[in-house]
């Protein structure tokens, strides 16, 4: 559009909604830049010096942290977005002194929110830099959207109006995207994408959330045939009851022996209370819908399947009232080389990977055992002796795996504890045989670091991420990757499957989460709210909810149907590298660098938040049931076993 046709379409537009004053005053300013060709903003951007720059973003931020305290915390976020692009545009100009210095006068206003942006943006000295960032690219080449409400909006454009600080206004109109709402400000507490200025393409985000996510679980599983069997037995068991019921009621008429008839009614009372209590353990489960699997998933062997009958029986329901029982390993003398830790869905095997390239197994049920010799059994031929940890000579507590070239970052067993993935920073990925206790495949396709892979709830898939910015699927019996998932702009740091095993998320440096389609590899879900990178994933049994955790310390739960944030969980001081959820769903485990294991009520949180859905605090939705602290040991991985008792692992640089 020509630029006449730009403005008679503007003022149309004012005068359609009423913006009278709007209007005069944009008039009165098109004359005034008719009767003055050599003001301020007919000069180019070059022709400008750096003083400009400095001026306007002094005046800008003393006024916004001038204001009123109603609307100062929405006019303080457009600050950093023209701090960093003013910075920036002086790199581009040539201006490379005067950017430093405008640099380090104002950059410690933003310290607190973006110290790890402002670190990598710091070491920009040229105008080629920014091409070559890939932070800076990200910046330059896309709109940040601020939330803002329409009194602070208008507050916004009155000052830049009366100051005539042109320079921030181009500043502003070239890299902001203001999303004006009606009301009352918006606490920030609540705006969950105020800071996330990388990524955050609200248009394509709004866009991709729009698809359909079947997040049910599957069909035919073994919780659902083991619900269907309890259902069934609780139909015959009410029929036997009304039966003896009505044999006690006519031999009580008959006979009188009224003490045998309440015996027996108080018998039946006692094993129906059994029967709800066995079923409400995955009632929450069996609520969610079924839906079919999209990849190819192995049949699981009878004897698994028994075992988890066995141990979905024994199950104990775990809730607010009924907090689980914690086993927690610790591992001594790491010396800082402990990288990763992971734990066997059963708790028995412990594995860790260390910077020395190489990967330990521990057998918890041979841990403390008297020395046994290599020729007991024959698939124990192999097996090293068991000694305390750290002992020499050959002798050890731990299977030891090497292979790897580089420091390993991830470890993951296998459903059935027979098989251990290990990533590494040598770009490859290795299976081992926790019965052979050797390397079986080595996985080659990313070019970089892979920073965490994951085991699918069924074994034989696995997905790992990597600090090419891309995620891949992969299966046992092939060497190539079956999917490659790509769009975030930075590391993905963490991997999940979700229950269903049609969908993947990942958690990124760019600060989003996304949720990936397994069948067409593309994004179907972009969570946006994170204010630093994301280190861990967990997604809830029945499939609904997802839980992310960041280098803050901050926790998020996410409806994957609507792709929001239902319950922001505050607690951590430090980085959240694992979360898990109970197997019921009820109850979400976080473990920190912070030294804690902490226990939060998923189901009250959840309720909080709908009931609050449109209310402006979320003050009660935090609801943290239980801290658990170590003495000063940081928390690596959580596992919740069948049984719901929590296995968790953790790693001390020097032994106390």
């Amino acid at each position: 559009m020509e630029d006449e046709e730009i403005e008679k379409a503007l003022f149309a537009y004012l005068k359609k909604k009423g913006f009278w004053q709007t209007e005069r005053s944009l008039q009165v300013e098109q004359s005034r830049l008719s009767s003055a060709p050599h003001s301020e903003t007919t000069l180019s951007r070059s022709q400008r010096g750096p003083t400009l720059y400095q001026d306007g973003y002094s005046k800008l931020r003393s006024w916004a942290y001038c204001s009123l305290d109603l609307y100062k915390h929405e006019l303080l976020r457009v600050l950093y977005p023209v701090f960093i692009h003013c910075f920036m545009d002086l790199i581009e100009d040539g201006h490379t002194q005067e950017a430093r210095a405008f640099f380090q006068t104002f950059r410690e206003d933003h310290d607190l929110m973006h110290l790890r942006d402002l670190q990598k943006l710091e070491g920009i000295l040229s105008p080629s830099h920014l091409e070559e960032m890939e932070l800076a690219r990200s910046l330059r080449h896309s709109k940040v959207n601020i939330k803002l409400c329409e009194y602070s909006y208008n507050l916004l454009l009155q000052y830049l109006q009366k100051s005539q600080s042109f320079t921030m206004l181009e500043v502003i109109n070239e890299h902001i995207n203001f999303e004006v709402s009606s009301g009352q400000p918006v606490s920030i507490s609540d705006d969950s994408d105020v800071v996330a200025l990388v990524g955050n393409s609200q248009d394509l985000a709004k866009q991709v959330n729009q698809k359909e996510v079947r997040w049910g679980l599957l069909e035919d599983t073994v919780e659902e045939r083991l619900e269907k069997t309890l259902s069934d037995s609780e139909k015959v068991e009410g029929e036997n009851k009304d039966m003896d019921v009505d044999e006690n009621k006519k031999r009580s008429a008959d006979v009188g022996k009224q003490g045998a008839s309440s015996k027996k009614l108080k018998k039946d009372k006692v094993v129906g209370a059994m029967g709800k209590g066995v079923r409400s353990e995955t009632s929450t489960v069996s609520l969610a819908p079924r839906v079919k699997p999209e990849l190819t998933l192995p049949i699981m062997p009878t004897e698994v399947e028994q075992s988890i009958l066995a141990d979905l029986r024994n199950r104990v329901q775990l809730s607010s009232l009924a907090l689980p029982s914690v086993s927690f390993y610790s591992f001594i003398n790491t010396h800082n080389g402990l990288n990763c830790a992971s734990i066997s869905s059963d708790g028995s095997l412990v594995s860790g990977g260390f910077s020395d390239s190489s990967v330990k197994v521990w057998d918890m049920s041979k841990i403390g055992q008297p020395v046994k010799t290599a020729s007991t059994q024959g698939e124990n031929e192999s097996a090293p002796n068991e000694l305390s940890l750290g002992s020499y000579e050959g002798k050890r507590s731990y299977t030891l795996f090497q292979g790897h070239s580089g420091p390993v970052y991830s470890s993951s067993f296998c459903p059935t504890g027979e098989f251990l993935l290990s990533s590494s920073s040598d770009s490859t990925i290795r299976l081992w045989s926790t019965r052979l206790n050797a390397n079986l495949v080595c996985y080659k396709g990313h070019n970089y670091p892979v920073w965490d892979i994951q085991f699918g709830p069924f074994g034989h898939y696995f997905v790992s991420a990597s600090h090419d910015r891309t995620a891949r699927i992969w299966s046992m019996d092939r060497i190539q990757p079956l999917r490659i998932m790509a769009g975030h702009l930075s590391d993905v740091d963490c991997v999940q499957w979700h229950a269903n095993c049609n969908y993947i998320a990942t958690g990124s440096s760019d600060k989003t989460v996304r949720l990936w389609d397994v069948q067409t590899g593309e994004s179907v879900r972009i969570f946006i709210g994170h204010r630093s990178m994301v280190l861990s994933l967990a997604m809830s049994p029945d499939g609904r909810y997802m839980a992310s955790g960041d280098e803050d310390g901050t926790i998020m739960m996410w409806d994957l149907s609507t792709g929001r944030c239902v319950s922001p969980l505050m607690g951590h001081n430090s980085c959240v590298w694992t979360l898990a959820f109970s197997c019921e769903g009820a109850l979400l485990a976080s473990g920190s660098a912070d030294g804690t294991v902490k226990l939060w009520d998923v189901i009250s949180s959840n309720k909080a938040a709908k009931m609050d859905d449109n209310k402006g605090s979320s003050g009660n939705r935090l609801r943290l049931l239980k801290a658990f602290p170590t003495k000063s040991t940081p928390v690596y991985t959580l596992q919740f076993s069948r049984r719901n008792l929590l296995f968790a692992a953790g790693a001390l640089s020097t032994g106390r």
